[in-house]
């Protein structure tokens, strides 16, 4: 009946790094995400917003091309494109 006692040592137990987020429900961590999406997006709308508005400002058509000068007609070539050349 004498059994020998055993000693128990205890090794330090390894402490989770606090992130900050344990306190947190899965709903506020979704609503962050969602957060951070919707600046993303509004932040990229800005930039495309900007470019649009450089592009009209500098003359440049949608295509990235100057838009084409309408050549002024000869009274023969009304003549011919309304009448027809015959």
């Amino acid at each position: 009946m004498d059994e020998p006692k055993e000693t128990e040592t205890k090794e330090p137990e390894a402490k989770p790094v606090d992130t900050g987020e344990g306190d947190k429900s899965e709903l506020a961590k979704e609503t962050e995400l969602a957060n951070a999406a919707a600046e993303r997006m509004e932040k990229a709308t800005e930039r495309q917003e900007a470019a649009i508005a450089k592009a009209r400002l500098g003359g440049i058509s949608e295509a990235g091309q100057p838009p084409v000068e309408a050549k002024e007609e000869t009274d023969k070539e009304y003549k011919d494109r309304i009448i027809g050349s015959k």
